[in-house]
């Protein structure tokens, strides 16, 4: 049934949720929806430089003021507009459609589909000729909408229950029957040609900015640097400024910025030309400088225009350090191109490099790249945001929680992401692939509906992916929890509010006003849990966990020993929350004075550890736990409150203590029931962890060795364990540990001079 035409309204556009990318859907709030006369679920009309047909939505709650459009990408193409221009709405006039004709967007590309399934991706859509429509959703025929079904309880189950579809496919209406505005209902014949009859006249996006996560202020920041000059020059001219002539992209590998630079080009729909240092760099003298010339000269006769530069620390490198005459000439022409006699309008340069330190000084200043604008690694919400980019188009069982995977995926960039989601449905493939008859030209309906990704197709991909900003330094993922720690209550405690509250909440401490430690010191005899504490503490942290060790960290050559703690702090803030664990800081943090001859490597190590935790640049999301047996000899430096803050004694196990650690090496061990928990701690005082977990394996061992069909381990095998297994630590060695214990937070930037025994 059709409606007459009652009003039109101008709507401002804007970004679109994306999860609604590629629905057809098109949100305004109830005030527009009344005054153009329609309903939620009808059809409305866009109109920009040409028109086409979305469902009507309602508006989110925080835009129900706002007199604005929520579109996608594909809409905003399809209307022939973009984000902030005005179209024009109202009510659509459209006609069921008795036959849709779909193909590719482009010659070259072949693509099969059943009728079924299109039919399932496009039903209730509506479209016209020269539309360009998105195969991400999958509606199943027995939640076809209805005028009785609520829009919003429509799309609600829509979303939370994808099924199988065709992956994100983006196909071109080639003909409709009848023409005009049609929408397709269970009774159209839509038919797929396998490949482009013509090619697309209009570039069809690929990227746009709702293909983008966790980056919303970076957008924000380069629209305004970017369209606003291209689209509205006279803004600038008005205000008797200059636009800004380039925008330079910092950050990580993986974090989007060639992406963020193809979403720009395609939303301003500005002529948009990339360089990359191979094609540029020429053995033949002057020429490298001639490709320059002839890219800026061809940006500049289609202006408005973007001239992209990836990579540009590799043709841009500084000058006072490169030893080739061809490689200063580059950076000299694109100098004089960026900021020379001859002005130029509507062209902007944006350059992306994830080494800016590399970069000539020369190009960072205003008037040349304007702007520097830094993609950080996603924190939990641009990690869900990617996550629903990837998964848009994804059939998910209803176990797969994106929230709970944005949590376990701390450290990992849009391209970490983007391969997880991969390995998941690779693992599907993997599972299916046994019942499939290669010789088949087509695969069964019945085994394509079976390709669902679970929650436990992400867990195995969650142990083969890992952050690519950590692949280049020692990373371990901990396994261990509290549970597997035995006694040790009030260590876990202080661990607790030093470590894991300020990593997991940081937003209580701001509000309380009270900073964060930045390292915590456990020092104790030797197998006293120390270590597994931090990977404990790691792990309920939710952080990635760093292991720095002196043979990773020392080197015989000048300066690469710091070279390496810096590096492994600059990793860490990038991948934060993180733990950084020292383990044996006594041999990488001596006193310093104590060396002789050159070079004093330790001390430069000390002099470098000071300036990372407590030097001028902030150190925010890492904290830094050291582990030492030989407190007496770290430097005192390090001892002072902001540096390690806490300092924490993990004593020798009492009795309670001991009879937790028993039980945590018993859980998987078939004990006899003659063994006596009770017996077993009392003949083991002064024992530490180390040596509790020695006894009960060489049990263990001793049970096999008596019988190797052995079904349980029993008391004679513990007590003989027992006979050759000593205390690791003695009275006097607990009493030096409890006794140095206050002179540590005392001595400040005093040495120590105490021997090892009172």
């Amino acid at each position: 049934m059709q409606k007459e035409e009652k009003a039109k309204i101008r709507l401002k556009v804007a970004e679109a949720d994306k999860r609604e990318v590629g629905r057809g859907i098109a949100r305004i709030n109830e005030r527009h929806i009344k005054e153009i006369g329609v309903s939620y679920g009808d059809v409305i009309q866009i109109t920009g430089r040409r028109t086409t047909a979305a469902i009507v939505g309602s508006a989110f709650p925080s835009d129900m003021h706002l007199d604005i459009i929520r579109i996608d990408g594909i809409l905003r193409h399809n209307a022939g507009t973009t984000l902030g221009d005005y179209v024009e709405v109202s009510i659509s006039k459209w006609s069921e459609a008795k036959k849709v004709v779909l193909m590719p967007v482009q010659k070259g590309i072949r693509i099969y589909a059943s009728p079924e399934s299109l039919q399932a991706s496009f039903l209730n859509r509506p479209v016209s000729q020269g539309d360009i429509v998105s195969t991400s959703t999958y509606n199943p025929p027995s939640q076809s909408f209805n005028s009785n079904l609520m829009f919003e309880e429509f799309f609600r189950d829509f979303f939370s229950n994808p099924s199988f579809g065709l992956g994100e496919v983006k196909l071109v209406v080639a003909s409709t029957i009848p023409t005009g505005i049609v929408k397709i209902t269970e009774v159209t014949d839509i038919q797929l040609l396998p490949e482009a009859t013509e090619v697309v006249k209009e570039t069809v996006p690929e990227v746009t900015y709702e293909d983008l996560g966790g980056i919303r202020e970076a957008i924000q920041k380069i629209r305004e640097m970017i369209e606003l000059p291209l689209k509205y020059p006279e803004l600038f001219n008005r205000l008797g400024i200059d636009p800004p002539k380039g925008v330079l992209i910092l950050g990580p590998p993986g974090t989007g910025k060639t992406l963020l630079a193809k979403a720009v080009a395609n939303e301003t729909e500005a002529y948009f030309t990339s360089i990359n240092g191979p094609e540029i760099m020429s053995k033949y003298y002057g020429e490298s400088e001639q490709h320059l010339r002839d890219v800026f000269k061809e940006a500049e006769n289609n202006a408005p225009a973007i001239i992209f530069i990836d990579e540009l620390d590799s043709i841009a490198t500084k000058r006072a350090e490169v030893t080739g005459e061809v490689e200063r000439r580059v950076v000299a022409q694109l100098l004089s191109l960026m900021d020379g006699l001859k002005t130029r309008k509507n062209v902007i340069v944006i350059g992306a490099t994830n080494r800016p330190e590399a970069i000539d000084t020369a190009l960072r200043r205003p008037g040349r790249f304007d702007r520097e604008i830094e993609l950080r690694v996603p924190d939990k919400a641009g990690r869900k945001e990617i996550f629903q980019i990837h998964t848009r188009a994804m059939p998910l069982t209803p176990d797969v929680s994106l929230d709970e995977l944005s949590d376990l995926t701390y450290g990992f960039v849009g391209a970490d992401i983007a391969a997880l989601c991969k390995e998941a449905a690779m693992n599907v493939l993997r599972r299916v692939l046994p019942k499939l008859d290669l010789k088949d030209q087509t695969i069964p309906q019945e085994v394509l509906e079976q390709l669902r990704v679970t929650r436990q197709d992400f867990e195995e991909s969650l142990r083969i992916i890992q952050p690519s900003a950590l692949r280049e330094i020692m990373i371990e993922v901990p396994n261990v929890t509290w549970e597997d720690i035995g006694g040790l209550k009030d260590v876990k405690m202080l661990l607790r509010e030093a470590v894991e509250w300020p990593l997991r909440f940081p937003e209580s401490f701001k509000r309380v006003g009270v900073e964060a430690p930045k390292g915590v010191l456990l020092y104790g005899p030797p197998g006293t849990g120390k270590t597994l504490l931090a990977k404990a503490i790691a792990n309920e942290s939710q952080a990635n966990f760093i292991t720095a060790k002196g043979s990773d960290l020392l080197s015989k050559w000048y300066g690469e020993s710091e070279k390496h703690i810096s590096e492994v702090f600059k990793k860490a803030k990038q991948v934060s929350p993180a733990v950084v664990f020292l383990d044996e800081l006594d041999a990488l943090a001596p006193v310093r004075g104590g060396a002789i001859g050159e070079p004093r490597v330790t001390e430069r190590i000390v002099n470098q550890l000071l300036s990372e935790l407590d030097g001028l640049e902030e150190l925010r999301g890492v904290i830094v736990i050291g582990a030492t047996n030989r407190p007496d000899i770290i430097d005192p430096a390090l001892m002072r409150p902001g540096r390690f803050d806490e300092i924490i004694l993990v004593p020798v196990p009492d009795r309670d203590a001991r009879r937790e650690i028993f039980k945590v090496h018993m859980k998987r061990m078939p004990v006899a029931p003659d063994v006596n928990l009770a017996e077993l701690v009392d003949r083991t005082n002064n024992f530490t962890g180390a040596d509790i977990a020695s006894v009960c394996k060489k049990a263990g061992r001793l049970a096999l060795r008596e019988d190797l069909q052995a079904a349980s381990v029993k008391r004679k095998h513990f007590l003989e364990a027992l006979k050759g297994t000593t205390p690791s630590v003695t009275e006097d060695t607990m009493r030096y540990y409890q006794n140095i214990g206050g002179e540590l937070k005392r001595m400040g930037n005093k040495e120590i001079e105490r021997s090892m025994y009172l």
